[in-house]
């Protein structure tokens, strides 16, 4: 059989490509990106009230895939789109709630957390993601020269999002935990930054830890890698149930800094019990301590099932 080709539909957020570019490396198949852009008045407008038609976005897309996935509010309609047009010629798989009818997809990933239900969801514990064993092998002397403890901490900062703030009096508290529980206990703090990560966060790092500390100031794949191999321990910012997903295929200890909630998060609460009860996270308050875990790799489980569901499409 011909090697399947993908088209992977994201707003070209890390989270949301991890997730579609995870699912497309364990399914074997060929990939590229396509960033999705809506037409001005579409994009302040919900999937559910959105036409399934080609002028809505931006992007022209030719039939050169077998597989479409996508993630993120914007890749909805194009994705539908696709299916309406191609039919049994290729499926489409939608990431997370597509807050359409499920109906419009082949398959649906979903988080437990998010208790969506349909025949064709498939419920993961926590975010899909493209991390491996082998990109954190190969990634792992990109920092190593810069140890010089040895027990190390990374620290995964996300950013502001609608459910938190990151404003100073909480990062303050955030900094100061990490300065007392592990700096001050002997560990080298790796600092590493994502794309929601505010400039004033990394300045604000830059001035608060001294200079035996790591402190990535731009967003960097292989930092980010290489501080998940070097590190003894993990702490990941609340706001990103993807970094804490992707920080768990390394079975370290992993802490998350808790923030207050600027309006309700349940879902984010839901995801925080849940990885609390696998023994995968503990909060980040006054204490350090070793734990292990079986290493969580979602995205093998359900990309098996979705490979064994190939032969029932016509990609010709």
């Amino acid at each position: 059989m011909t090697k399947l080709k993908g088209i992977l539909l994201t707003e070209g957020m890390h989270g949301m490509i991890s997730q579609v570019e995870g699912l497309a490396k364990a399914l074997g198949i060929e990939f590229i990106h396509e960033k999705i852009e809506l037409n001005n008045f579409w994009k302040k407008i919900p999937p559910s009230f959105t036409p399934v038609k080609k002028f809505v976005f931006k992007n022209n897309i030719d039939k050169d895939f077998n597989v479409v996935i996508s993630c993120g509010r914007k890749s909805v309609i194009p994705s539908i789109y696709l299916k309406q047009k191609y039919k049994n010629k290729i499926m489409n798989i939608h990431i997370q709630d597509p807050k359409v009818s499920l109906n419009n997809f082949d398959f649906i990933v979903a988080p437990e957390h998010d208790q969506l239900k349909g025949n064709n969801v498939i419920t993961t514990k926590g975010a899909i993601h493209y991390l491996n064993d082998n990109e954190l092998n190969e990634n792992q002397n990109y920092l190593k020269s810069k140890i010089i403890k040895e027990k190390v901490v990374s620290f995964i900062v996300g950013g502001p999002n609608k459910y938190y703030d990151y404003n100073d009096i909480i990062i303050d508290k955030v900094f100061s935990k990490i300065k007392e529980n592990f700096i001050n206990r002997g560990f080298q703090l790796i600092f590493i930054p994502s794309m929601r990560t505010p400039q004033n966060i990394i300045d604000k790092a830059k001035s608060y830890f001294d200079k035996n500390q790591i402190i990535v100031t731009d967003v960097n794949k292989k930092a980010y890698l290489s501080s998940l191999k070097l590190a003894n321990h993990i702490v990941v910012t609340c706001d990103s149930t993807s970094m804490i997903s992707e920080a768990a295929m390394t079975g370290k200890p992993i802490y998350i800094a808790q923030m207050p909630a600027i309006k309700e998060n349940y879902r984010f609460r839901k995801f925080f019990r849940l990885f609390n009860s696998l023994g995968i996270t503990r909060d980040l308050e006054q204490s350090i301590d070793e734990w292990t875990y079986e290493k969580l790799n979602e995205t093998a489980k359900i990309s098996s099932y979705i490979k064994d569901q190939f032969k029932n499409y016509d990609f010709s």
